[in-house]
């Protein structure tokens, strides 16, 4: 009997289903809810189902066959990507899917690069790429989302496994008209008077918290963001200074604005980059080989 469906149809149909909506999965797949509206409709005139209940108002939800056979469907995707996996360790090539992760700090610095490169070097790999926070990097791993992230070492859980890359010092962002920036190395208490504009991003804001915290100090925080480019732009425009880790490559603010860098001594502990997986990451060759290229692409990547 012929196969009357396909992988993608039915990694559409899994993404849909999981995202509740045809608009959140095309964001997540980054393909057109068109495509996968037709690929879902397609999927379900083969198979003689109707997979989902259409609500304009509340999206889409799962009809009783379509959650038993959404189920079987991630098998199938599972084993496929395994079959995969095995063809690439036989041949001994690297090939297949790669699902990357990476830190939002720096992801727009370091993954747009490091991606050419790599698929430059590897055609056969088809990767992917999505930008997320911390806590969202560890969830993804496990559900299976990504198959590994660039990220730090922060508050790593024991379940998952981590190969440091290059350890990162922290620095202070200033206006070049802060009284502090035109020193040589600065202080938490030197800065404690100051307002400070906070990196609010889970995890990596109790990491900035805490060189004060083990100073017996408490912050002026004047004003909070989860956004990068945003937190720059900011201190730039005067409302205070911050603490950060990965260094852009110049010294503009996203709106034109210059920055001043000045590095942050004393008892503060620098967080390694590196590569972070479940445990036996570079059992997969494709995983390896993407390690590989990062110990070699990274050590250059804020130009230092």
């Amino acid at each position: 009997m012929p196969l009357r469906f396909t992988l993608r149809q039915l990694e559409y149909f899994v993404t849909a289903g999981e995202s509740g909506s045809i608009a959140a999965a095309s964001q997540k797949l980054n393909v057109s809810s068109p495509s996968i509206s037709a690929a879902i409709s397609q999927l379900e005139a083969e198979l003689g189902l109707s997979l989902f209940v259409r609500q304009h108002a509340q999206g889409l939800r799962l009809t009783e066959a379509g959650r038993t056979l959404s189920s079987q469907a991630q098998t199938v995707l599972s084993e496929a990507t395994e079959l995969t996996r095995l063809a690439g360790a036989v041949s001994g090539t690297v090939q297949g899917p790669l699902r990357v992760g990476c830190l939002v700090t720096f992801a727009q610095i370091v993954l747009p690069s490091l991606r050419r490169s790599f698929e430059a070097r590897y055609p056969d790999v088809r990767m992917s790429q999505v930008e997320l926070t911390q806590s969202d990097i560890f969830a993804g791993l496990r559900r299976g989302e990504i198959d590994l992230a660039l990220t730090y070492d922060m508050t790593l859980p024991a379940d998952l496994e981590f190969h440091p890359i290059r350890d990162l010092a922290p620095f202070v962002l200033l206006p070049p008209d802060h009284p502090l920036a035109g020193r040589d190395s600065l202080t938490v208490r030197d800065l404690a008077p100051h307002p400070m504009v906070l990196l609010d991003l889970p995890m990596s804001a109790d990491y900035f918290l805490a060189f004060f915290t083990r100073a017996d100090l408490r912050p002026t925080i004047a004003e909070r963001t989860r956004d990068m480019a945003v937190m720059r732009s900011l201190v730039a425009n005067g409302f205070g200074y911050s603490i950060a880790n990965f260094r852009p490559l110049n010294t503009i603010a996203p709106d034109g604005k210059p920055l001043s860098f000045v590095p942050l001594t004393g008892d503060i502990a620098p967080m390694a980059m590196g590569v972070l997986g479940l445990q036996g990451l570079t059992n997969s060759r494709t995983s390896a080989a993407f390690l590989d290229h990062c110990r070699a692409e990274l050590p250059a990547a804020d130009g230092s």
